[in-house]
């Protein structure tokens, strides 16, 4: 089987990209951290926490490191008297934006 025909038919996370790539994004937090990210630019864990008022501590700090160890969340903190962390999206994360905002509107155009 060619590679070509590999990858039309998707059979393993290791030739389908798609795959991997609603591995790393999937979940029910994860898209809207990150949407909350881009439309804000940079925001504080508390900041965060209020944005999604449904969303647990205990998923909300899972859900951004597995964000920062794929690469997509930055985090920085600011050793200042009171001590922050502030969030941000990377560049990896940015590249992904526009495939988001399309189906950002595919959905839309779905629920009308």
């Amino acid at each position: 089987m060619s590679e070509n025909q590999k990858e039309k038919n998707c059979p393993s996370h290791e030739i389908c990209p798609l795959i991997h790539t609603f591995d790393v994004i999937g979940g029910k937090w994860r898209i809207p951290i990150i949407w909350q990210l881009y439309i804000n630019k940079n925001m504080r864990y508390n900041e965060l926490k209020r944005s999604l008022p449904e969303i647990t501590n205990i998923m909300l700090t899972r859900s951004l490191q597995a964000l920062e160890n794929h690469g997509l969340v930055k985090r920085v903190e600011y050793n200042i008297i009171p001590p922050h962390v502030e969030y941000s999206l990377t560049d990896l994360c940015n590249d992904l934006l526009p495939g988001l905002v399309i189906m950002n509107e595919w959905s839309k155009k779905m629920l009308s």
